[in-house]
């Protein structure tokens, strides 16, 4: 069986509305950063030291990846989101 390689992509429609560019609004309206933009503002930075420590432990064999830990926190994700959605 021979496999097509060729890549076909679908043309983009049209938009209905033009697109304003960025930076740009007009007078009188109002700009409201999403609930994403807004916490990205607000994690704290990277702790490189237990980065390293991770990598450390992958490379030795000894991280262990806890399912029941990220099922859980991707549960709470999910109702995070669909929580904020229903508020907006």
């Amino acid at each position: 069986m021979k496999v097509d390689t060729a890549l076909k992509v679908a043309p983009t429609p049209p938009s209905r509305t033009a697109a304003k560019p960025a930076g740009t609004a007009a007078a009188g309206e109002q700009v409201k950063l999403s609930d994403a933009a807004q916490l990205k503002g607000s994690e704290p930075p990277v702790n490189n030291s237990r980065v390293q420590e991770i990598k450390q432990a992958i490379a030795e064999g000894r991280f262990r990846v806890n399912p029941e830990a990220i099922a859980e926190r991707l549960i709470t994700t999910a109702q995070e989101l669909i929580n904020a959605q229903r508020k907006a």
